[in-house]
């Protein structure tokens, strides 16, 4: 079993900032994918950012250009740093995991980004 483990969430207003960690409970080695999603209230949970195990990234269109995802594999964390908030940013914001040897998918716990004036 691997938890994953999402924090950074938190209130800001437009135009602000934050970063969002997702720590592991194990080494990211062996780790096929790791991604964000978000889910707002009354819509479906949609992929944010994910990045490979060979550091290849890949964006929602809507987040292109003011999100960044990033992974420290000496602490098992990986990262979404976003810039240029938006209201439509607002969402619980997921951290998932796949497993290349058991192909077996991870959830986080959730953390809330809330973006208002």
């Amino acid at each position: 079993q691997v938890q994953v483990v999402e924090s950074g969430g938190g209130a800001v207003q437009p135009g602000g900032s934050l970063r969002l960690s997702c720590a592991a409970s194990r080494s990211l080695f062996n780790i096929y994918t790791m991604a964000w999603y978000r889910q707002a209230p009354g819509k479906q949970r949609e992929m944010v950012a994910v990045i490979a195990d060979d550091d290849t990234t890949n964006y929602a269109g809507s987040v292109k250009g003011r999100f960044t995802i990033s992974k420290d594999n000496a602490k098992n964390t990986v990262y979404l740093q976003m810039n240029s908030l938006k209201p439509e940013d607002t969402a619980v914001y997921y951290c998932n995991m796949i497993d290349s040897r058991t192909w077996l998918t991870y959830w986080g716990q959730g953390t809330q980004v809330t973006v208002s004036s």
